[in-house]
């Protein structure tokens, strides 16, 4: 597998996290919330000889998806975002693109996916957990065999993604991280929408504290 981090900076002034995936074999490359700066994606791309076959979008929020329309008219690749995200596409209240400064993002899914959908890019396999919590449509995408977790904006190194945002719920956001990903392999390593990695290990105590006592 190759493995490459962009970030990306959005009207937001703070950086998300493009990841590239490719599958050293087949050149066969996923890129995973191409948020913005459309030519920097297209220069790792060239750099990689890459047969793009999918966009992933973790959400539909515009600091993850401002990039994709044009990545996908270069370039094809199916566009991929949880059924409940290709019709928050539709909305421009839940997808915030004039709430962070930008234009309207006109954008449709070519695929919906589901909760242990599995995806495949040459040889590598990735599944699908619906996360929701962030927002309804939330994912990450777990990689068993080289213990890998792209969770967007559901889980941080050292906290959560907000839950104060249309179709967010906090109930939400802390059941997907403790019954979806606290329960993967400790040594996961978790890339997230924004900032560091992290692995599951350091970031189980967070979410064990939260959890409701049983001995009542």
């Amino acid at each position: 597998m190759i493995l490459k981090r962009l970030k990306l900076i959005t009207t937001l002034n703070e950086p998300t996290n493009c990841y590239i995936i490719q599958d050293d074999e087949t050149k066969e490359t996923m890129v995973i919330d191409p948020a913005s700066q459309l030519e920097r994606i297209l220069e790792m791309l060239d750099i990689l000889n890459a047969k793009l076959k999918y966009i992933y979008l973790t959400h539909c929020h515009a600091d993850h998806i401002g990039a994709a329309a044009q990545l996908h008219n270069k370039l094809g690749g199916k566009i991929l975002i949880h059924r409940n995200g290709a019709n928050n596409l539709e909305d421009d209240n839940i997808v915030l693109g004039s709430y962070i400064g930008e234009n309207k993002i006109v954008l449709e899914a070519d695929s919906r996916v589901d909760d242990d959908d599995k995806l495949h890019i040459g040889k590598i396999e990735l599944k699908v957990l619906h996360t929701p919590g962030h927002t309804n449509c939330s994912t990450c995408l777990y990689c068993e065999e080289y213990k890998m977790l792209f969770s967007g904006d559901t889980v941080f190194r050292g906290t959560w993604g907000r839950t104060d945002l249309p179709t967010s719920s906090f109930e939400d956001i802390i059941k997907s991280i403790t019954e979806k990903i606290m329960i993967l392999p400790e040594d996961t390593i978790v890339y997230p929408g924004h900032g560091k990695s992290t692995i599951i290990k350091e970031e189980k105590p967070i979410y064990l504290e939260l959890k409701p006592r049983l001995d009542y």
